[in-house]
């Protein structure tokens, strides 16, 4: 859903595809969430060591995920505080298990 400057939604990140937004994969390798976008050739890569907080809402970067929970990533780049918003599924378990991961490899 695209990655806020400073978890401010009128400030959007405009870095290495990070500005746009839409459909596509996600897996998680042992040091990274990568998101790749439909249509694009290089995957987005959020490392674990930067993440400070994964936290959920219902919209992000001034768009309404339609009532599907958002998942924000909250994480440090070049020294910017950034906030990258994915829908990984309309189930609330299978998002809640996605985080459950996210959460355990940040902290471990």
């Amino acid at each position: 859903m695209g990655t806020e400057i400073n978890q401010k939604w009128w400030r959007r990140c405009t870095d290495e595809g990070l500005l746009a937004r839409g459909m596509g994969v996600y897996w998680l390798d042992p040091e990274s969430l990568n998101f790749l976008r439909h249509l694009t050739g290089k995957p987005i890569q959020i490392p674990f060591s930067s993440i400070s907080e994964v936290k959920t809402g219902k919209w992000h970067s001034g768009q309404w995920a339609g009532g599907s929970t958002v998942v924000k990533i909250i994480w440090t780049k070049s020294g910017r505080l950034l906030s990258s918003g994915f829908v990984f599924s309309r189930d609330d378990l299978k998002t809640a298990e996605v985080m459950r991961q996210l959460r355990s490899r940040i902290s471990g």
